[in-house]
């Protein structure tokens, strides 16, 4: 071997200093293990254990350098700190001030090099100003500052990279805090995590549609995985089966309720965060795009001291905001109006909710108990089985007024789905006054749409949807030009929000004795439309024509007539 100045020739000084204080710092941690022994009090790495910022928030960065603690974990009440000296005089103030407000204190020993990797956190808390347990509190500064700073896809992106590129765990909170206040800025409705084999693909559901927003390696992934788990009161180290939870990002002066889902997947857990927004079920019936004269009907039948009214359409399609607009509208101090939910989407003022728990308490027994606080009018949040069928015919039937969903494709095809979940074909022209279908549709940005001719095929069609309108006063004037998507820039699609398509069959004599020849689907449509009011497809068309939405969104959510 060949040596220079003494050294050999090979030697790596770094890793040899690596090697070294990884050594002195085993030595620092098998110490402090010992002393941990002699003050009797459990011994933890925060190197190795995360350290949650909710509980990092409980004590100031100041108070916890001059005290040497570092608050790691809090629930509820019980908040577990982590001390670096027992003897230190500023630690008894801090626990004392502690457990004056409330908090239950398990104590742990750590390192000097324990306790600076914590401190170093108090640098990357989050932008919330605080956090309750479930709660995502941000400052509606903090909210308008990040809408504004993130109100296109492209700026989102670019701040995603930006916020990953350091790749540390700590910035898990202010990575969340981005993404909801985005998703809250866009009007997103859901936000998927979907882990592949090398990464975890976000996206937004943005007026209906999913759209992909950013990748996340699987570290990252790993850190909001745990950190919406907290959050959402989900367990931890369950992940092979399905978690449902949900938490509140508190929004200034008002709450965005977050409900969570997450399924196990060959790569790591699915996860989806539906945000309910409030405002978006604070829409009069005036303004859901409803055809007046279907309105004025509507208006009139959920005025009935009794009766049902069904609204059907596939998971998605805004049925359940739609009986929540009619609860609004007929609502009354003299009027009781309970529900039967699952989950309570949204709180409403001056109406009873309940949930079921699918165990003692489902929409089965739930609407037998319901019936017993005399109710004028009950929500049933979905009719699924026979049990249910029986029970709302009767409460409809006995003097009550019964709002409920149903899965369904249009509102012909609820009278069948009845029928085979056993209901009783006599009973359903007494019971069900009302049956809906919506859909929904993407509508035009009215800042940017343009208008375009109607090519010959989509006339015909339009002519095929419109031959059973009995009704000749809502035909179109026109059918030569419908709306047309405009887009600005690649991430602009040309829509801007959404808005509904509908239908609905009336119970009167006539159609209830044709009910009782046990008619198809087909034939209902048929009777159907001799009431004169709009089929899905028809609307759809008029706001087509209108310039509210396109041809292509409505054909893609609704069936066009066969030849």
């Amino acid at each position: 071997m060949r040596y220079h100045g003494g050294m050999p020739s090979n030697f790596d000084t770094d890793a040899e200093d690596a090697k070294l204080a990884a050594v002195r710092a085993h030595e620092e941690e098998d110490l402090t293990r010992i002393l941990a022994e002699k003050y009797g009090i459990p011994y933890t790495d925060l190197a190795i254990v995360p350290v949650n910022m909710d509980a990092l928030r409980v004590i100031s960065q100041k108070d916890a350098e001059e005290a040497e603690v570092i608050a790691f974990e809090k629930t509820g009440r019980h908040l577990q700190i982590a001390v670096r000296n027992p003897q230190n005089d500023a630690l008894a103030r801090v626990t004392h001030d502690l457990e004056s407000q409330g908090y239950e204190l398990s104590t742990f020993l750590i390192s000097a090099a324990s306790f600076n990797l914590a401190v170093q956190k108090y640098k990357d808390l989050s932008l919330a100003s605080a956090s309750k347990d479930g709660v995502f509190d941000v400052s509606q500064e903090e909210l308008a500052s990040l809408a504004t700073q993130l109100s296109s896809l492209a700026s989102l992106r670019t701040f995603l990279a930006e916020a990953t590129e350091s790749g540390s765990h700590t910035q898990t909170s202010r990575l969340l805090e981005s993404i909801m206040a985005a998703a809250y800025s866009m009007k997103a409705s859901d936000v998927h995590l979907e882990p592949e084999e090398s990464a975890a693909r976000m996206r937004f559901r943005l007026d209906g549609q999913l759209t992909d927003i950013f990748s996340f390696d699987q570290h990252a992934y790993r850190q909001i995985n745990s950190r919406l788990k907290l959050l959402s009161g989900l367990k931890l180290n369950v992940t092979d089966r399905a978690q449902d939870g949900r938490f509140t990002l508190a929004l200034g002066d008002k709450n965005l309720e977050i409900r969570t889902s997450i399924i196990p997947g060959n790569y790591g857990e699915s996860i989806v965060m539906r945000l309910l927004d409030p405002s978006s079920i604070q829409k009069t019936l005036d303004s859901m795009g409803i055809n007046p004269k279907l309105l004025a009907r509507l208006r009139e039948e959920i005025k009935r001291p009794n009766g049902m009214l069904l609204n059907t359409g596939p998971t998605g399609s805004g049925k359940t905001t739609t009986l929540y607009a009619f609860l609004q509208e007929i609502y009354s101090p003299e009027t009781k109006i309970i529900t039967l939910e699952d989950p309570i989407e949204y709180h409403l003022a001056g109406i009873v909710q309940t949930q079921v728990d699918n165990k003692e308490y489902t929409f089965a027994s739930g609407l037998r108990s319901i019936l017993r606080q005399d109710p004028d009018v009950i929500m049933v949040g979905e009719i699924r089985d026979a049990e249910v069928v029986q029970t709302a015919i009767q409460a409809a039937l006995t003097g009550h007024f019964v709002f409920s969903t149903l899965h369904t494709n249009d509102a012909a095809g609820t009278f069948p789905r009845l029928a085979d979940l056993g209901a009783d074909p006599n009973s359903l022209s007494s019971a069900v006054t009302v049956a809906m279908a919506q859909r929904l549709v993407r509508t035009l940005n009215p800042e940017t749409r343009t208008m375009r001719p109607t090519t010959e095929d989509e006339r015909e069609k339009i002519q095929k949807i419109f031959a059973s309108l009995t009704d000749f006063s809502l035909m179109p004037d026109s059918i030569e030009q419908v709306g047309a998507a405009n887009p600005q820039n690649p991430d602009d699609t040309g829509y801007k929000g959404r808005v509904g398509l509908y239908e609905a069959i009336f119970m009167d004599e006539a159609f209830g004795a044709f009910l009782r020849t046990n008619p198809s689907t087909g034939e209902i449509q048929k009777e159907a439309s001799k009431q004169g009011f709009l089929t899905m497809a028809q609307d759809g068309v008029l706001k087509a024509l209108a310039g509210i939405t396109t041809l292509e969104e409505v054909f893609s959510v609704v069936d066009i007539p066969r030849d």
